[in-house]
């Protein structure tokens, strides 16, 4: 790997090399809300199924969906570029992966708590959080057991609602991480489980508006709908 002149951390090329040496790596360039940028991902996701031990399944029935760069994630980030006024906001992003969005929204001004149950996916969050010179935090979350105690203006997520298990345990995260009055972005690309998820969100108060994409980048083009979930405020 070369690193360009002018790169904002002299590190960089060591942190590359260490992933590396444990992963078959693909880094992408994508041109988001007019500003280029560059993302590490895994080559082969499926490769790393066999890093999962029988008894790590079985007890979180974990995939390593983090490691790919999925459609709805580049949606949700040319959204967040070209739609939302992130810019001086405390955001938080769940199931964030290797960080599309979390990155994007560093890079228009947001102060962003990029968030993954995998320790793997915060290793490349990191990774790309430098590769594309802006500043975030990273935390490992559950959101089936959020302790975080900070709230947020903006909630993120992209591809989440895969697992009916985890429609409920997503409601109550968002419950738990956005502020009175703050919203959360759920990108999804038209799965069955979304109309559960906004069910759920519903009776859960939740007032919910949907805008949808189409993305054209990969074998078949692809719908995302990114639904934007808010209750009203007393003050409202």
């Amino acid at each position: 790997m070369n690193i360009q002149q002018g790169e904002c951390k002299p590190d960089l090329e060591r942190l590359y090399l260490e992933l590396a040496a444990e992963y078959d790596l693909s880094e992408t360039p994508y041109m988001i809300g007019g500003r280029s940028f560059s993302f590490l991902s895994v080559l082969d996701s499926y490769a790393l199924l066999d890093r999962i031990s029988p008894e790590e399944f079985v007890k979180d029935e974990q995939m390593p969906y983090w490691a790919e760069i999925w459609p709805s994630a580049i949606i949700l980030s040319s959204f967040i570029a070209g739609e939302l006024p992130v810019a001086g906001k405390r955001v938080v992003e769940i199931g964030a992966g290797i960080g599309m969005a979390s990155v994007t929204a560093a890079a228009h001004g947001a102060a962003v708590l990029a968030t993954d149950y995998s320790p793997e996916a915060l290793r490349f969050i990191r990774y790309n959080a430098r590769r594309n010179c802006v500043p975030l935090e990273t935390a490992r979350l559950d959101w089936r057991d959020v302790h975080c105690t900070e709230r947020f203006d903006m909630l993120f997520a992209a591809d989440v609602l895969y697992e009916r298990v985890n429609l409920f345990p997503i409601v109550m995260a968002i419950d738990k991480l956005i502020k009175p009055g703050g919203s959360a972005f759920i990108a999804d690309p038209r799965r069955r489980l979304a109309g559960q998820f906004l069910e759920l969100a519903g009776e859960n108060g939740y007032s919910i508006t949907a805008h949808t994409s189409d993305y054209d980048g990969g074998k078949q083009p692809v719908t995302v709908n990114i639904y934007r979930l808010r209750k009203e405020t007393d003050e409202e």
